[in-house]
């Protein structure tokens, strides 16, 4: 398993490293996570017997980064506009239907995956728009994976105290403490990137970590939800696209309206 993990986060390194520095290319990769991840969402709830409207959604899913990509924005919150028309086509999709069970839930969990996965993984491309956009990327995905390998390495050699067994039955608290420590030493290393001073980055770290952590738990306990241990198995030894996301989904928005507040 850590043979395969190792390959691989390999190839992710190395498809960061080749797109990051370029906009509109970092901007496509994060745009074909979104579509992976909600591909893997909605397919997930399809097999729990809910009636979706997986590919509508995943059009919708596409065009929130594309507008960002493009800079394409009739308002300031053009994204959000997008999700407002997309719960109106879903009303009046609705009005189609033969059957009245599950509208109510269908719409839900379809705009509940556009919000979710599309707008906030998009804020990675918003990220990368900012001024010093490549550094501030950067370090929010090595913060916020960083804490990944922390969790999953010290949870495998020390974890012995069950975090949250109902949710995840695999992470441990010590795996848990040694994310967050992973987090913090990454916040440090990223002082190139984001020029804060020591007590700072160590806030940041921790603070990314956490919501890391939650974005972790909260993919964990949909998936215990619908009885399935990886939404995919396309990365070897880590999942599918939505495994390899869910902690970013938190700590992207997050991260975004931080660096806006800190820089305005």
């Amino acid at each position: 398993m850590l043979r395969k993990r190792i390959i691989s986060s390999g190839i992710l390194i190395g498809i960061i490293l080749a797109t990051i520095s370029v906009d509109w290319l970092a901007g496509l990769v994060i745009t074909v996570f979104i579509l992976g991840g909600l591909y893997e969402f909605f397919t997930m709830l399809e097999k729990k017997g809910l009636s979706i409207y997986k590919y509508f959604g995943m059009g919708i899913g596409a065009l929130i980064p594309l507008s960002i990509l493009l800079r394409f924005e009739l308002t300031k919150t053009w994204e959000l506009l997008l999700v407002v028309l997309a719960l109106l086509i879903l009303i009046l999709l609705q009005f189609r239907r033969r059957d009245n069970n599950g509208v109510i839930i269908g719409i839900s969990v379809t705009v509940f995956g556009i919000l979710y996965i599309a707008w906030f993984l998009s804020f990675l491309i918003k990220i990368r728009y900012l001024s010093g956009g490549t550094g501030l990327l950067g370090a929010v995905l090595i913060i916020t994976k960083m804490g990944d390998i922390g969790a999953y390495l010290v949870g495998t050699r020390f974890g012995k105290t069950p975090l949250m067994p109902r949710v995840s039955p695999n992470k441990s608290t010590e795996g848990s403490i040694g994310g967050l420590v992973f987090s913090v030493l990454a916040a440090l290393a990223c002082r190139t990137f984001l020029d804060f001073g020591f007590l700072h980055l160590i806030f940041l770290g921790i603070f990314l970590g956490v919501l890391a952590q939650l974005g972790d738990l909260s993919e964990s306990l949909m998936k215990r939800d619908c009885q399935i241990k990886d939404s995919g198995n396309i990365f070897p030894g880590m999942g599918g696209f939505l495994d390899l996301i869910d902690s970013l989904l938190f700590t992207a928005p997050a991260f975004y309206f931080y660096m806006s507040i800190i820089f305005k």
